[in-house]
């Protein structure tokens, strides 16, 4: 995204330099030079990225109910080379392992606990993120009993809207929301609409590198935390245009 912008101002500015509108073509020039210094140095990303993470920076003591619902949000897929087997995704393990230790707490105080695992093949590997997280969690120690699969939503809009029922036939009364806590903020957002109060529970964090040179890594971190924004965006004009699905009554689970 950040590149693409970068381009985009690039061409405006020569095709503006051969018409001979100089200024304009100067302060585009100076828009790219000022967008690859703060995205490629990092302050662009460190602060989109912090005001994204600020009030997910650790987990709070766990207040368990009797019936609790682990919902583990999925961060994709890979097909191993070699072997062609399916797997978890880098990102993936940092939630996978979240969700077990969660679930292992809840065993320990003695309380019921499921993990609602929840993510489709949107990549198109033959297995859905939740089966092969299903795989991770059992190697974790995890009953299969206490597992939950919601193997059809494609992103985040879909993990809440076919959570929703999950959780409600399991008759959850506590329900903690484990993603990547770049994530949080927007998944919290989108199961709020569909009804779910869920308590949100970070499994990783990221940041941005400040370097004197531009790096990839800080135009892959702003290009991450700017999806994060344009989807909160997103849902509120839609919400305003009529365009989103009637919202559930908050706490109706």
């Amino acid at each position: 995204m950040t590149v693409t912008v970068l381009l985009i101002l690039l061409v405006l500015a020569g095709v503006l330099a051969l018409l001979r509108w100089r200024r304009c073509s100067w302060a585009l020039l100076a828009s790219a030079v000022t967008l690859l210094l703060a995205a490629g140095c990092g302050p662009l990303p460190i602060w989109l990225l912090a005001r994204l993470q600020s009030n997910h920076a650790a987990s709070a003591p766990i207040d368990w109910g009797q019936r609790n619902a682990i919902v583990l949000l999925g961060a994709g897929t890979v097909r191993a080379a070699g072997s062609g087997e399916v797997e978890a995704s880098l990102f993936a393990y940092g939630r996978i392992g979240k969700a077990a230790e969660l679930y292992r707490a809840c065993r320990r105080a003695g309380r019921e606990c499921k993990i609602e695992v929840s993510g489709g093949d949107a990549l198109g590997r033959g297995r859905s993120e939740a089966a092969v997280y299903a795989d991770d969690l059992q190697r974790l120690g995890v009953e299969a009993a206490d597992l939950l699969l919601e193997p059809r939503s494609m992103n985040t809009w879909q993990n809440a809207q076919f959570s929703g029922p999950l959780l409600k036939a399991y008759g959850a009364d506590r329900v903690l929301l484990v993603s990547s806590a770049y994530h949080l903020r927007r998944a919290t957002l989108y199961f709020a609409h569909f009804g779910v109060r869920a308590t949100p529970v970070p499994a990783d964090h990221v940041d941005g590198v400040l370097s004197w040179l531009p790096l990839s890594y800080n135009f892959a971190m702003a290009d991450l935390a700017l999806h994060e924004y344009s989807g909160i965006v997103r849902y509120h004009l839609y919400n305003a245009m009529g365009w989103n699905v009637r919202a559930t009554r908050p706490g109706s689970l």
